[in-house]
């Protein structure tokens, strides 16, 4: 049977493939301590799931407006607004199952065949996927441990093209948990407009912050119009599974990803968009309790994993990920990549983490070998798991 051409092109999200090992290895009786999946460990608090409930109670369950429905989308233009400084209208809001589909379909609806965008590498797997499927050209620029996993903004500068049409930008970043700085979200804002171009901002970790301040590219002087934030409930209100994010756009793009909602999946789930109004303007001490943990976990990882020869762990700024460089451990056991040291903690050591090659394709500028753990698990597993994986390395 044949295929459309264009799903060659389509990756996947590696985490959910060692997710399946792990499972396997489980179903045969393996302990496993997995650092591999990038879920908040919490449970969704309470006043969050009663109120879908009660939505759900109040006959709250059939279509919506493609675009979400009206009270959340207002309480998410309060929130931006008040998050970013800037001024948001309810109709520059659109909800989607999950914040993943902004990317898709901001994609979809910026990019032509031949366009260049850049995205930044390691990062989410699905930038550069999604940029492929639509024909168009990814062009990436390194985060570098040197420079604390941030841009080089001069380097990024000289990457743009009369074909460039979108700049990825992830700040608190996945995998590294890097931010970037006032000063290079400005220059960066600078080139855009000097340029014309498109950003979309995935500010999903934008609230998980230990270090520093969280800033938008949005905020900066003539962003607004040319920026799409995308951001969601499911790291902060610990929502993974409820499939409920949002983009904020300029009202054409809003409608025009309003219709890839239309012709894809209708609207999103109603009920839920009500567990949404009441994480949005409910307590919020979930989420200061949330982090306060998160960052105790951080400082705890980082130690141990400092401990274990050959591993060099910076401190993250943002989100519950670290991405230590293990070159020193994969010279010293003959390995030849990350890879095969993430197959040897899994099979050996009974730890699930995953590789540099998770996360986009590699760059001429790196030369160094990476793993990325996530954090969104309790401070026993992390001393068990960074116990069996120093243990790995000192027996081998």
């Amino acid at each position: 049977m044949n295929f459309a051409d264009r799903m060659s092109r389509l990756g996947t999200e590696n985490a959910f493939e060692v997710l399946a090992e792990v499972k396997k290895l489980e179903a045969q009786g393996r302990d496993v301590v997995s650092f591999a999946i990038g879920e908040p460990d919490f449970d969704t608090p309470e006043h969050i799931k009663e109120a879908a409930i009660r939505a759900m109670a109040g006959n709250e369950t059939h279509y919506a407006p493609s675009a979400g429905i009206l009270p959340l989308r207002e309480e998410i233009a309060s929130y931006v607004a008040r998050t970013r400084n800037i001024e948001v209208h309810p109709d520059e809001v659109v909800v989607t199952p999950g914040a993943k589909p902004i990317m898709f379909f901001t994609i979809q609806a910026l990019v032509n065949p031949g366009d260049e965008v850049i995205y930044p590498t390691p990062g989410f797997p699905i930038y550069e996927s999604l940029i492929r499927f639509v024909g168009g050209h990814p062009v990436p620029v390194p985060l570098l441990e040197e420079r604390n996993f941030s841009f080089d903004v001069e380097y990024l500068a000289k990457l743009i093209t009369p074909k460039t049409k979108l700049i990825i930008l992830n700040s608190p970043q996945n995998p590294t948990g890097g931010m970037l700085s006032y000063e290079d979200l400005r220059f960066l804002s600078e080139l855009a407009v000097q340029h014309d171009l498109w950003v979309l901002a995935d500010e999903i970790y934008s609230r998980i912050v230990y270090s520093g301040e969280f800033h938008s590219i949005s905020s900066f002087p003539g962003m607004k119009e040319r920026t799409v934030i995308l951001d969601g409930f499911s790291k902060t209100y610990a929502m993974t599974g409820w499939r409920l994010g949002y983009g904020v756009m300029n009202r054409r793009l809003a409608e025009l990803v309003a219709r890839l909602v239309t012709n894809s999946e209708s609207c999103t789930n109603t009920f839920v968009q009500y567990g949404g109004i009441a994480a949005l303007t409910g307590p919020q001490d979930a989420v200061t309790a949330m982090v306060a943990e998160f960052k105790a976990r951080r400082d705890l990882i980082v130690e141990e994993l400092n401990r274990i020869p050959g591993v060099k762990c910076l401190v993250p700024g943002g989100a519950f990920y670290v991405y230590p460089n293990v070159s020193g451990v994969c010279q010293n056991l003959g390995f030849a990549s990350a890879k095969e040291l993430q197959q040897h903690f899994l099979h050996a050591a009974g730890v699930a983490v995953l590789p540099r090659t998770a996360f986009g394709s590699r760059t001429e500028h790196e030369n160094g070998e990476y793993i990325r753990l996530s954090y969104a698990t309790s401070r026993e597993k992390i001393r068990e798991g960074i116990s069996r994986m120093r243990e790995a390395v000192e027996r081998a």
